[in-house]
């Protein structure tokens, strides 16, 4: 490739190094495709003969079949996925593959390539969290009424619908899915024709080739264009948020399948067994999941470390951004695929949680809001008695909706038999109605919304 200006070839260790085809062989369908529309530009432009251009579209046609039946085939010597479809094109062709790289690098080449994978990958990641989303409105949908207790700290804090809890999980996929589209639009220029690092000296047509490769506009700056991996930290950081929101959804359902708990029996897809112990039902595939977050920020992470300090224009270190978004990518499709068959088919014991719902005094709040509501008590005085009468409910080993009015009465005289209808934990969800509470009606309206916002 550069022989005119080496007389010897590179040590072994070199060649190793030195060589991306292992993994930027993935890229080929975007590389033939840049290849081809560079190549028809290129003839339209008049810098290659039109005879030449259909040779060597043809003959990328044929080299794409080729990889589409047995895959790329791996040579270091040939470095990475440029050269070995650069030199199978010489093979079928002969010298007039050479005319291909007028007018461009290498460094615009893989900078385009690897947007257009980007770009790819982030449409693949949308269609995967649409159907998570879907998957977490039709279960709430079913579960609107369904009364569990919330949690602050792990402790049972306040009664809530599941319903109202699977549909906290579709905003924070809502808002990965627009960080996600955001990525996208910010990916979408096109750096092919900034050459090396200079631009060219041809008459080439930069927005020809961006159109036909489906960018809104070529870059503006060719120093960047080729230097630039904002792409890819955007759609590893969205992964990143995206991996931790899985996560924490992974993570309730091991708590909630634990034997304590007992709020879900997953299914046997999604569970395995012990080597040594008949009776487990292991939730390996949240926990993978759980794990995979670990992994996808650590690849946000290298590929920060990497570009932190580049000067411009292009460096070999950027040789390393391809690994870790293409680790991220498969993690990630993994942990929504498996996270949208946990919730389409996990059972959840619906009897369980509302019996923990009514016995962790977690319509002690609703006590409170009653005393200033209806005897005008300030909420500080209120908490203050509210509390003793937790305390006395623990004492009896009752609910709060249990407690005798006598004993009501004895912490405060203010208290009459309207408060217990507000005690019940059925009463408790059903007033919180501001907007976003968790009143079934609440829950089903915004149901309603997001069936509208995801077009089903």
């Amino acid at each position: 490739m550069w022989g005119g200006r080496f007389a010897a070839g590179p040590a072994s260790i070199m060649r190793e190094i030195n060589a991306s085809i292992p993994f930027d062989k993935r890229l080929w369908k975007q590389d033939i495709a840049g290849s081809k529309a560079h190549v028809a530009m290129l003839a339209k432009q008049d810098i290659v003969s039109q005879a030449d251009a259909d040779a060597i579209s043809a003959g990328l046609d044929t080299i794409a079949a080729e990889y589409e039946a047995n895959g790329v085939p791996v040579d270091l010597d040939l470095e990475d996925i440029h050269m070995v479809t650069e030199s199978r094109l010489a093979e079928l062709i002969g010298p007039a593959a050479g005319r291909l790289h007028t007018a461009r690098s290498r460094n615009d080449q893989v900078a385009t390539d690897f947007r257009l994978w980007v770009r790819d990958a982030i449409d693949e990641v949308e269609a995967g969290l649409l159907g998570l989303q879907r998957a977490l409105v039709a279960r709430a949908e079913e579960n609107a009424d369904a009364v569990m207790p919330g949690f602050t700290h792990l402790q049972s804090a306040q009664p809530v619908t599941l319903g109202h809890h699977l549909m906290a999980y579709y905003e924070m996929v809502r808002r990965d899915r627009s960080r996600f589209s955001d990525a996208r639009a910010r990916a979408d220029e096109c750096p092919l024709g900034a050459a090396a690092l200079a631009g060219t000296g041809f008459p080439t047509d930069r927005h020809a080739t961006a159109a036909a490769l489906g960018f809104a506009k070529p870059t503006d700056n060719s120093l960047d264009s080729v230097s630039d991996r904002d792409f890819a930290l955007d759609y590893l950081m969205a992964a990143t948020q995206a991996s931790l929101h899985l996560s924490r959804l992974a993570e309730e359902f091991i708590i909630w399948a634990s034997q304590p708990f007992g709020f879900v029996k997953l299914p046997d897809a999604y569970s395995t067994g012990s080597s040594i112990m008949p009776q487990k039902r292991n939730p390996d595939a949240a926990e993978l999941v759980r794990g995979h977050a670990g992994r996808i920020m650590g690849c946000m992470t290298a590929l920060c470390v990497t570009m932190k300090g580049l000067p411009l224009a292009y460096s070999k270190d950027m040789q390393d951004d391809k690994p870790p978004v293409f680790e991220a990518h498969d993690l990630l499709a993994l942990s929504i695929a498996a996270m949208t068959g946990m919730v389409e088919t996990v059972t959840f014991r619906t009897d369980r949680m509302r019996g923990l719902a009514e016995s962790g005094f977690a319509t002690a709040t609703d006590l409170a809001d009653w005393l200033v509501r209806e005897g005008g008590i300030p909420f500080r005085e209120a908490h203050h008695i509210t509390g003793r009468a937790v305390a006395a409910a623990e004492a009896a080993a009752v609910p709060m909706d249990q407690l005798p009015m006598a004993t009501l009465k004895e912490i405060d005289a203010r208290i009459d038999e309207r408060v217990y209808a507000v005690l019940t934990v059925d009463a408790s969800v059903a007033s919180r109605q501001s907007h976003g509470g968790t009143a079934p009606a609440q829950v089903r309206a915004r149901i309603a919304d997001a069936k509208r916002e995801l077009g089903s």
